[in-house]
């Protein structure tokens, strides 16, 4: 075995053990990732998640009649040939956007060396938490959620909060939190774990959380 993977599954074996830790305090050695490998991925969740539904009329859709506005010749005027033009009011727009959909691709590697590196430096910096909460009832409850972040402390800044995606009770105790972004547990992406100042989730869903974060390294 060579350096590389030697040092590749010592690191995998450090994050096993660290994710195993119910109280996540194990420290870890960071992965490399470099910062174009990074802002590529970023880039390419940007463009993805535009809409691209901004569009304008041309001349060839805007219904007004096609007559001719008056005669080629003999009126002294500009010649003129529909009322469609861009340059008459309620004419067409020129070059103006239209509907469309880019896409741009990531490879599954660079994804799982970005979310790994992630991964080690919320560890490294012990920003990874775990709390216990059992509802009061079979409502959202809001208020409560907030009082339990702001007991660990955590209120100070942006929260992704991991949850099953059948979770609806606390997806809705969290939705009306601004600093709270709910995330399930196959959505984790670049863009909001970095943009977050705290992982969240709860100690009845450490067996999802540990799967997950199992397949980043």
């Amino acid at each position: 075995m060579d350096k590389q993977s030697s040092e590749k599954t010592q690191t995998k074996k450090q994050l096993s053990q660290v994710v195993a830790a119910k109280d996540l305090k194990v420290s870890t050695k960071d992965l490399s990732v470099s910062l174009a490998v990074f802002s590529n991925w970023i880039r390419s969740l940007l463009q993805n998640w535009r809409q691209g539904t901004v569009a304008c009329k041309g001349r060839s859709d805007v219904s007004r009649t096609g007559k001719k506005p008056w005669k080629q010749k003999g009126t002294g005027k500009a010649r003129a040939g529909s009322y469609r033009s861009p340059l008459w009011r309620g004419g067409g727009v020129t070059f103006g956007p239209q509907k469309r959909t880019r896409t741009l691709k990531t490879s599954k590697k660079v994804k799982q060396k970005v979310l790994g590196g992630l991964l080690a430096k919320f560890l490294e910096e012990k920003r990874i938490h775990v709390l216990d909460w059992l509802p009061a009832g079979d409502r959202p409850n809001t208020a409560e959620m907030n009082s339990l972040l702001k007991k660990a402390g955590l209120l100070g800044g942006k929260i992704v909060f991991f949850l099953p995606s059948d979770d609806f009770l606390l997806r809705s105790s969290c939705a009306n939190i601004p600093s709270v972004n709910v995330l399930f547990f196959d959505q984790a992406n670049a863009y909001d774990l970095a943009n977050s100042a705290n992982w969240v989730y709860l100690n009845r869903d450490s067996d999802a959380f540990k799967n997950m974060v199992l397949r980043w390294i």
